[in-house]
């Protein structure tokens, strides 16, 4: 399959700082592949490196067979952008954003206004064309915002953190929106600190730590390489009237247990054996007179590989045993 982005050695410096450090990574036509980092990770000046907004320091990018420091006009004609803040122009209506838009990407005259109908109708935006954005709600904008930035049908679509602060109807608009561009063939790049948003909508995610490539696969294999970061989570009550705090329970007695991270009212044990660990759990649990209320195993969530690999943490950690930590036994993955 051709790839719609090859990225060989790409590296940016601000004067003495390294943002992005020698990164290699393919994306093939037709996949949706997320681009996931804490913030000051890196990705962000990735992305702009591959649509044109900064210049590299060294290396190369090509986008759809053109090399950008080459010959970057007609890679520039394939892509559309949508940025993490909405570019839409207040002060204009939904129609006439999209008209301004499809003028400056040089779709024809007799194209311009089918296209605005056919996408303002599938946004859901067409009731709304003769309003200013100014009156549109954040994801109403963000609607508008994906419209402009296809209404030249590109190849290769860029989302720039595309959820943020959306409420969950606007998001799952979107996610669908996005499934739907990427079935009829356009290639879809996110970047993302969403978890569940690249876990719900890729095929294969990058994570990117410290300016550095830490990881590339689907999320299955890299769920599949963390087997070590499986847990038990469980949700107790007292027998007694007495107010339990979960924090105050001790599982130190159970063998098997690496760490242990507070998650709203329930405690996950983080363990290699999840199968031999949930008998010992209910054992504990009725030696000390404690009903109960949940009992659950998980294997590695998307999440759990992603805080592996950026050094972060779910939860509260209340105990972490120094010898069996899933961190002190090297992160992993795949590349």
């Amino acid at each position: 399959m051709n790839n719609a982005i090859e990225v060989e050695n790409l590296t940016k410096y601000y004067e003495k700082f390294l943002a992005v450090d020698h990164i290699n990574f393919t994306v093939e036509q037709g996949e949706i592949f997320g681009f996931l980092g804490p913030n000051g990770a890196g990705k962000t000046t990735t992305q702009r490196m591959l649509t044109t907004l900064l210049t590299p320091t060294e290396g190369r990018i090509l986008i759809n067979g053109h090399d950008l420091s080459r010959d970057s006009y007609p890679a520039k004609r394939q892509i559309g952008l949508v940025p993490e803040e909405s570019n839409v122009y207040t002060e204009l209506t939904a129609w006439d954003n999209l008209m301004f838009t499809a003028s400056i990407y040089r779709v024809s005259r007799g194209e311009r206004a089918k296209r605005a109908e056919e996408l303002l109708q599938t946004f859901g935006l067409w009731e709304k064309r003769d309003i200013k954005a100014e009156n549109f709600s954040k994801g109403m904008r963000r609607r508008l915002s994906i419209a402009m930035a296809i209404i030249h049908k590109p190849a290769l679509l860029f989302l720039d953190e595309p959820t943020p602060g959306l409420d969950a109807q606007s998001i799952r608009a979107i996610w669908e929106l996005i499934r739907r561009m990427n079935v009829e063939g356009t290639t879809v790049f996110i970047t993302t600190h969403q978890i569940e948003e690249a876990n719900q909508l890729c095929g294969r995610v990058a994570i990117i730590s410290h300016g550095k490539i830490a990881a590339i696969d689907t999320p299955e294999r890299l769920k599949a390489d963390f087997r070590r970061v499986q847990s038990v989570e469980v949700a107790l009550e007292s027998k007694t009237s007495e107010i339990l705090e979960i924090s105050e329970v001790s599982w130190d007695s159970l063998p098997g247990v690496t760490t242990q991270v507070k998650v709203g009212d329930k405690m996950r044990l983080y363990t290699e054996d999840p199968s031999a660990l949930l008998p010992r759990v209910v054992q504990y649990a009725e030696s000390h007179a404690l009903r109960i209320v949940s009992l659950n195993t998980l294997g590695p969530s998307l999440e759990d590989v992603f805080l592996e690999i950026t050094g972060g943490q779910v939860g509260t950690v209340i105990k972490e045993t120094q010898e069996n930590s899933p961190r002190r036994k090297g992160m992993g993955g795949r590349k």
